[in-house]
């Protein structure tokens, strides 16, 4: 992949092209090699003129918080984006609608909501990832999704080229969304409904302190291994890989967490290798003791 042009677009750009980059601390389980180019424009301009330029000539993937990622230990053959600081602004569109850049965190945003007396994204509140990738997740939890307050997406395909969607056109998967991989969502518009900050405050600490209980903290994981079954059996996957599969089991420093069977967790210098073989044996183990077949909820970058 010829870059001459790149580095030379790099010294004039409103943001930061790195080569030869490492991405291992640009994850949760602190996991990966390098990518040929990280890129992380600061305003809508850049990314439209590098999106010209580099002209699809690798591979693009478009990062987030990096807390559902599971990166290779070779080189990313392509570029790798991450949206900078103009991509991270939040504002009240009017008093229960809330436009929020890509990159805003979903905690952030769920704070600004209350701040304003907005309900309905408290559960936002206990999802770690960014709004982008809340989005292509289409991320929940406590029985809230995405799809429950998001009114529209503005975004660009890897040409360049800039778009709208309404959410009333997209159609909303559990952990899914039916769109394009080609595409890198800019902002979103969301809208709840007028409560007291009060009330939206108690429910948050609820649902935090719940999450807190369930799920493993301040450890090298990345959430939710797998999606739940929904449509294969009742049980939570935990509840299947528990059943399914040594509490001791170990590839590596990669080992499921004893506190929630569906985190999995780096102990201390995993390779991607050794979490591709846990999550190899887990799939396949699951399968042979229920015959359910479990589906990955983390993103696997090759």
């Amino acid at each position: 992949m010829e870059i001459e042009d790149i580095k030379k677009f790099a010294l004039s750009m409103d943001g930061n092209i790195f080569f030869n980059h490492s991405i291992k601390n640009l994850n949760w389980f602190n996991i990966g090699g390098k990518t040929k180019i990280f890129f992380k424009p600061n305003s809508l301009k850049s990314l439209i003129d590098y999106l010209k330029l580099y002209a699809l000539r690798g591979k693009i993937f478009v990062l987030g918080n990096g807390s559902n990622i599971l990166f290779n230990d070779n080189t990313y053959q392509g570029t790798i984006i991450k949206l900078g600081k103009n991509f991270s602004n939040i504002s009240l569109l009017n008093e229960e609608t809330i436009i929020a850049g890509a990159a805003v965190s979903q905690k952030k945003l769920s704070e600004f909501a209350k701040d304003k007396n907005i309900s309905g994204l408290e559960f936002m509140s206990c999802i770690p990832g960014s709004i982008g990738g809340g989005i292509r997740m289409n991320s929940g939890c406590f029985n809230n999704e995405f799809k429950d307050a998001l009114i529209s997406i503005q975004l660009i395909d890897f040409k360049g080229i800039v778009k709208s969607i309404p959410a009333k056109k997209i159609n909303f998967k559990y952990r899914s969304i039916e769109l394009p991989q080609d595409l890198i969502f800019l902002s979103a518009t969301f809208k709840g409904n007028l409560k007291s900050s009060l009330e939206i405050n108690k429910i948050m600490k609820e649902m935090i302190k719940k999450k807190e209980i369930a799920q493993p903290t301040k450890i090298k994981t990345s959430g939710s291994t797998f999606k739940n079954p929904i449509n294969q059996t009742e049980k939570k996957v935990w509840e299947l890989i528990r059943s399914s599969v040594p509490k001791e089991t170990i590839f590596g420093d990669a080992t499921i967490s004893k506190k929630h069977a569906n985190f999995f967790v780096n102990r201390k210098n995993a390779h991607s290798s050794d979490m591709k073989s846990l999550i190899n044996f887990v799939v396949a183990k699951v399968e042979e003791k229920t015959g359910v077949k479990l589906e990955l909820e983390i993103v696997v970058v090759e």
